[in-house]
């Protein structure tokens, strides 16, 4: 009679010869970072009088792709369609989606009916969304006066859950917030919720602003806010100022433009390994018991050694030896999002565990998993657990960001 682990291996070993669908049979997948496309209407559709040709808007001088801008028309990004998908299901490489505009790009990107539809063809219960065009962490808007800003701000949030709730609770986008004002973030924070909006999205370097630090009691009230409330805090790549461009720095001279877009694109992994230490290191996290953050489009693998050299250097370095050991900080208030990972994936888990772990396509940004998502994460959930691989692509996204599931179908 064989035992229940040789039945696990049994089935384990079975499932490597199975297709990404057939692995995640039965559950309702949750992809944990997406991208959306600001159609060109987005503000100034909703933008009062005083603020219409103020807000963020797209401007053509001559032919071809134009500019976003925002009040006297300051710069904000290329009017691209910020994706790599094309409208006939081409996936460009490294930075050709730059040159594409957003009639040119599928449709998935900005329209909500479209986006239900491919998730329904890719196995997609729910997905967590952020916005492109403000920066992920709102940064952008900082080149105009506060008021703007919020009013900006206020549009946006309006707009994400309309989207929301015009998906039928399938796609969830993240309250964006004014965080260069303690009560005016606050505030959005709590109208993000009473719209329905599950968490919320923050700039990862205020300090860079002349702000407090994200340890400084000054934030307090609004991580008092977010535990209490339920409402995880999410740091995505390219959150700041000093990680808000697509090459980044410190490449080597010679590069294409699609050598300095793979360069980039993994560095600004290091923007995330930066908070992460400095969230642990600063003592914020005692203070803050039930805090959850999550560390978006970031991957997975380097997690183990960070923890490592955290739970060494602050014992041997700092001479603060951790009350609680780090890897159970990270345990209780640390989330992470992988997608291309295999093997890193898996050590990650064994070292970790798999209650903190959630899946990820990026789509429609470059790096995204596309076509068939399932599939191509396949090799590495043949190689877990039933129970891991539930929580990785369900149940942990869903407890997190406290998700209505009801109107997705399980694969």
């Amino acid at each position: 009679m064989s035992t229940i682990a040789e039945q696990d291996r049994q089935e384990d070993r079975s499932d490597q010869a199975k297709s990404g669908r057939e692995i995640l049979a039965g559950l309702k997948v949750v992809d944990t970072d997406t991208h959306i496309t600001e159609w060109h209407d987005l503000w100034t559709s909703r933008a009062s009088p005083k603020y219409r040709d103020q807000v963020p808007r797209v401007v053509k001088k001559d032919e071809g792709i134009g500019h976003w801008v925002i009040g006297e028309d300051q710069f904000l990004a290329s009017d691209t369609g910020h994706s790599a998908l094309t409208k006939d299901g081409r996936k460009l490489p490294g930075y050709g989606f730059n040159y594409i505009s957003i009639d040119e790009v599928h449709p998935g990107a900005y329209d909500v009916r479209e986006r239900v539809k491919y998730m329904d063809e890719a196995g997609i219960a729910a997905q967590i969304g952020y916005t492109n065009i403000l920066g992920f962490g709102g940064q952008r808007a900082m080149t105009v006066d506060p008021d703007l800003r919020l009013v900006s701000m206020q549009i946006l949030n309006d707009a994400l859950a309309e989207m929301q709730a015009d998906s039928n609770n399938r796609i969830y986008p993240m309250t964006m917030l004014p965080w260069w004002d303690i009560d005016l973030a606050v505030k959005e924070a709590e109208r993000g919720k009473a719209m329905g909006l599950r968490g919320i999205n923050m700039n990862s370097g205020p300090h860079t602003h002349g702000l407090p630090d994200l340890s400084d009691p000054y934030w307090d009230p609004l991580w008092e806010f977010c535990q209490s409330e339920g409402q995880p805090v999410n740091f995505h790549i390219g959150a700041s100022d000093e990680s808000s461009t697509w090459f980044g720095q410190g490449q080597w001279p010679g590069y294409s433009e699609n050598q300095k877009m793979a360069f980039g694109t993994i560095m600004l992994f290091v923007g995330n390994m930066s908070v992460l230490i400095n969230m642990v290191m600063s003592g914020m996290l005692e203070r803050h018991p039930n805090l959850k953050f999550c560390s978006v489009e970031s991957g997975v693998g380097w997690i183990p050694f960070l923890i490592e050299a955290l739970q060494y250097q602050l014992t041997d370095q700092a001479g603060r030896p951790p009350e609680v050991p780090v890897i159970e900080t990270f345990r209780k208030h640390v989330y992470i999002c992988s997608w291309y990972e295999q093997k890193t994936l898996l050590d990650t888990m064994e070292t970790l565990g798999a209650d903190n772990i959630l899946f990820e396509t990026d789509f429609p940004h470059p790096t995204c998993l596309y076509p068939e998502p399932l599939e191509q994460v396949a090799p590495a959930a043949a190689q877990m657990t039933a129970g891991d691989r539930r929580k990785m692509f369900q149940t942990n996204a869903e407890k997190l960001y406290n998700l209505d599931l009801a109107a997705a179908q399980a694969i």
